[in-house]
């Protein structure tokens, strides 16, 4: 989980860091940043004092990685030549659609595997369902909303739909009945793209929309 904050943030600052720095700035959230919220939440610390639930991380692993993301991306500025208001094409749809498959596959590993056991089956599997549906959801959500604004089928914005519905979804998966997984999945699709053009809009060149999908949706995944 430490590690994913970290990368959430590598996608933000695409093509504007090399490896060392890379290195650099997932060691300090390692070691300075995700260990002091994972506590407030899930060591006993003053969030989980005052009630504050998320089961998987929608907050403590998403939000964190998205918030940082965007600073991080502001930082550096854009890209060369970044036009804005058209976000630059992904170069490769095949390898994209792979990778968000083999990201929803490893979710059930994020989602389920936070039960932390195999006592409570039943547990798992409403754990298990809820992801599916929220990722499901999402996908469907963004799809037919880009289809209302554009005319058109867009692939690579309904991959960052099911990523959507996935981040927002973790935060409530074990306490939250099937249909709220598939509302919050629904919003999550929304909201991702209406995130995107803020922060197009703000011209903070976020390279894979990460704030969108893990900061946005994370939020409104643990308010939900």
């Amino acid at each position: 989980f430490a590690a994913t904050a970290s990368t959430i943030t590598t996608g933000a600052m695409a093509e504007r860091t090399d490896f060392i720095g890379d290195l650099i700035y997932s060691a300090l959230i390692a070691i300075f940043i995700y260990p002091v919220i994972a506590h407030w939440v899930w060591g006993s610390g003053w969030l989980f004092q005052q009630g504050f639930h998320d089961f998987a991380g929608s907050t403590v692993v998403h939000t964190v990685g998205g918030v940082i993301a965007l600073i991080g991306a502001w930082m550096l500025g854009p890209r060369p030549n970044r036009e804005w208001g058209s976000m630059p094409k992904p170069h490769n749809l095949a390898y994209a659609t792979l990778g968000t498959m083999v990201l929803w596959f490893g979710w059930y590993g994020f989602n389920p595997g936070s039960t932390l056991g195999l006592s409570n089956p039943g547990l798992i599997g409403l754990v298990t369902l809820n992801t599916t549906l929220g990722a499901a959801a999402g996908s469907l959500s963004t799809l037919f909303f880009m289809y209302a604004r554009t005319g058109k089928w867009d692939l690579s914005a309904t991959m960052n739909g099911t990523l959507a519905g996935l981040v927002a979804v973790t935060a409530g998966c074990a306490f939250i009945e099937p249909w709220a997984a598939v509302v919050v999945g629904l919003v999550a699709g929304v909201l991702v793209i209406v995130a995107a053009d803020a922060v197009e809009k703000l011209r903070i060149d976020d390279a894979v929309g990460a704030f969108a999908v893990h900061g946005a949706c994370g939020i409104f995944g643990t308010l939900a």
